[in-house]
Parts: structure tokens; C-alpha cells; sequence
């Protein structure tokens, strides 16, 4: 951690430099910041679902397999309303609406907390929140559905914008452009028929979810007094979803669409800079996660202000200690370096307790064999991280 950050972190980051926190340290400190955070909200669980969005190298995108370890944590949850802080550069829109039948399984209630980016489908998930809070450094992203072609992503939208054009100058002409004949012989039907069904469905979320959700408590129009239909409901979060998707307004997949953005689209965000004691533990819980990223292999975190599962990038194993030991139980996974397979490993804290389904025993000697390949992983620092966290020991 030998840099220093300038911008809204600078007096914060700069003072959990000066202390020169280890990360054991750090992962405590976090773990302090999310129960702050619960407390100032009157008590809402929180969950943690973000991905260090500089490790490009790794898979950091919203995927399927993120349905586990979210599943995981919401089962050390007992609460019945929802704080999900989250910070994603996208991924899967089918994951993201998955992901979000999770949460609304549990909770009625449900707020998203973006204190850095949520991008692509991560703004497709902030969509289902009963409340968004952001500040005006937050940003969300874009929603115009991204294809593979050609071994190229490109906008779905502006695909079909382009072919859109090339139809009208044929109409005009009569003429078909000879340049334009390589791009059409390398489309199929089925390719343009998935970009139109991408965008369908990445505005079909949005809409319903804004409606269902976002918009169930928007009983009268501020400007006029009158109740609020179902129909004045579903036409707003058409016109929202709209904007979203619009590639010719944004222009760019990575644009940032930020809270004054969304106020213009008559969308209602809380700026939670404007309550000090909340924007306080946010953005030190912000910094002390971007710290663990910029210090570890680490690349997702899933986490409860008592638990966590994260993920990590490495030849083997995972480098020392999940960010807090929740109780008498660790769950960490580890990656395989070589095949890649992903483990869950439990561990013991003291006495011990039933293998938790898809858990495999934390290993008498150490030596972790990855059940699919057979490559051995050495423990031996994380069980001494463990030890040293939870001062007991872990048993086999």
C-alpha cells in the first residue's frame, strides 16, 4: 500500500495508510464499518456483492457462479430488510435476474448502496431496489445489451442502428454499397435475432422491476396531488428503461450514468452524502475494500458484517485468511491453479461441527487436493490467519 489515492478518499485513505494496517487489520476494520452501516439504518442486514473492477485478468463479471456464495451469505441473514452494497463492472443479465429472485425471496424490502460503480447488468440489479443510494461520485452504467460477433462485443443496439442505416441508403439508392457486403455475409438470423432479443430483455427487467419495486410506494404525482395508476407506473419505467438502453444517447458501453443523470429521468435517489454518519461508514468501508483489493489476490467478496466468502486469483491457494471469522466456522474458497476448479473449504473453529453441503473438510495436514484434477494447495498460512483471528484452534 505504498500510494496514496487523491479525490473523496483522500482523508480516509490516507488515514488507514498512515496506521499501516495489515490485512488482518483491514478485514476487521471492514467488518466494524458494515455493522455501522447496519446500525445507522435502523438495524437492515447488509450484504457486500463487489468485484475489484482493476483485475480484469480475472472473472470478475456477474456470473452464475455468484449465486452460491450470495446464497451462503443470506443464510447467515435474519433480518427482514435488505442493504446490498455493490460494486460490479456487469457481466450476465440472466445471472443478474437470478441473483435478484434470491434476495427478493428473502426480503420484501430491499436497498442498493452503490458507493463506486455498478455498471452494465450491476445497473440492472440497482434497478430492483425499493431504494437506490448513491452520492455524486457513484455511477451506474448503461444497459444496452452487449453481444459477442465476429470475436468483437459489440452494443446490440448499435448493431442493429447500423444495419437500420444500411437498409435505408439501399431503399434511397437502390444500391447496395460493396463495403457493407462482408459485414452482412458474416451476420446469421439467429445472430440478429439474439441482439433484438438481448435489448427486449434488458428493458423488460428494468421496466418491471422499477414498477414492482422502485415504484410500489409512489402513491401520488408531487406535482399534482392525483393518485398514481398501475398503468402511470409501468409507462414511467418504460420511459426509464428507454434512456438506459439508448446507445445513441450514451454513446459508449462504459459511459457513467451518475445520480444527477438519473434525477433527470424523474428517477428518486437517495444521496447518502447528505447524511453524514451514513456517507461516513460507506466510504470507509469503500476504501478498506478497494485496500484489500490493491493488496491481495482477492477479486470478489461476498460478505456480511459477520461472515464471508471470497474469491481469489493464484497459482494454488488462497493467500492468508478470509476477511473476518464469523463464529465457530470459516468458509473460504479456493481457486485450482491448475484446472481451475473452485472449492469451499470449511474450517472448525474450536470444536467440531457438520460439513456444511459442498464444503470440503478443512485438511488435517494442510495439503488441499483439488477434487477434480488432484493438484495440492499448502493451507498452512490461512489455517495460522484463522488461528490468529479467532485466537482458537481449527480442528479437523
Amino acid at each position: 500500500m505504498g500510494y496514496r489515492q487523491t479525490g473523496r478518499h483522500m482523508g480516509i485513505y490516507s488515514h488507514y495508510l498512515d496506521q499501516q494496517l495489515d490485512f488482518q487489520q483491514v478485514s476487521t476494520e471492514r467488518k466494524k464499518q458494515l455493522k455501522r452501516i447496519s446500525e445507522i439504518r435502523g438495524g437492515r442486514d447488509v450484504l457486500v456483492f463487489a468485484a475489484d473492477l482493476n483485475k480484469a485478468q480475472a472473472p470478475i463479471s456477474i456470473s452464475y457462479a455468484d449465486l452460491l456464495p450470495i446464497s451462503d451469505q443470506l443464510a447467515n441473514l435474519k433480518g427482514e430488510a435488505l442493504d446490498l452494497i455493490l460494486e460490479t463492472p456487469g457481466g450476465s443479465g440472466e445471472a443478474a435476474e437470478d441473483i435478484v429472485r434470491l434476495l427478493r425471496g428473502k426480503y420484501e424490502s430491499i436497498a442498493v448502496i452503490v458507493p463506486g460503480w455498478a455498471k452494465s447488468a450491476g445497473t440492472i440489479m440497482v434497478m430492483a431496489g425499493d431504494e437506490i443510494l448513491m452520492e455524486p461520485a457513484s455511477a451506474l452504467g448503461p444497459i444496452d445489451a452487449q453481444i459477442s460477433w465476429q470475436g468483437k462485443v459489440f452494443s446490440a443496439d448499435a448493431l442493429l442502428e447500423g444495419l437500420e442505416k444500411i437498409k435505408e441508403e439501399v431503399a434511397t439508392t437502390g444500391v447496395l454499397n460493396k463495403a457493407y457486403i462482408p459485414i452482412l455475409q458474416g451476420l446469421s438470423p439467429g445472430e440478429l435475432q439474439s441482439a433484438e432479443n438481448a435489448l427486449k430483455f434488458a428493458r423488460q427487467l428494468v421496466t418491471d422491476w422499477l414498477a414492482q419495486f422502485k415504484f410500489k410506494n409512489w402513491a401520488t404525482h408531487s406535482s399534482t396531488g392525483h393518485p398514481v395508476t398501475d398503468d402511470e407506473k409501468k409507462t414511467r419505467a418504460e420511459e426509464v428503461a428507454k434512456q438506459l438502453c439508448d446507445h445513441r444517447h450514451w454513446l459508449t458501453h462504459g459511459r457513467s450514468v451518475k445520480l444527477t443523470d438519473l434525477r433527470q429521468m424523474r428517477l428518486q435517489i437517495s444521496d447518502y452524502s447528505e447524511q453524514p454518519d451514513l456517507a461516513d461508514a460507506v466510504r470507509k468501508y469503500h476504501t478498506l475494500l478497494q485496500m484489500t483489493f490493491a493488496t491481495t489476490t482477492i477479486y470478489k467478496v461476498f460478505e456480511t458484517p459477520g461472515s464471508q466468502i471470497i474469491r481469489l486469483l493464484g497459482p494454488t491457494a488462497p493467500p492468508p485468511t478470509p476477511p473476518g471469522v464469523a463464529g465457530d466456522i470459516a468458509i473460504v474458497e479456493a481457486k485450482c491453479g491448475k484446472c481451475g476448479t473452485v472449492s469451499k473449504v470449511q474450517a472448525n473453529i474450536g470444536k467440531k461441527h457438520p460439513l456444511q453441503q459442498g464444503c470440503l473438510p478443512f485438511p488435517k495436514d494442510n495439503k488441499l487436493r483439488c477434487p477434480n484434477c488432484g493438484a495440492e494447495a499448502d493451507l498452512t498460512d490461512l489455517r495460522r490467519q484463522i488461528e490468529a483471528q479467532a485466537k482458537k484452534s481449527v480442528v479437523a
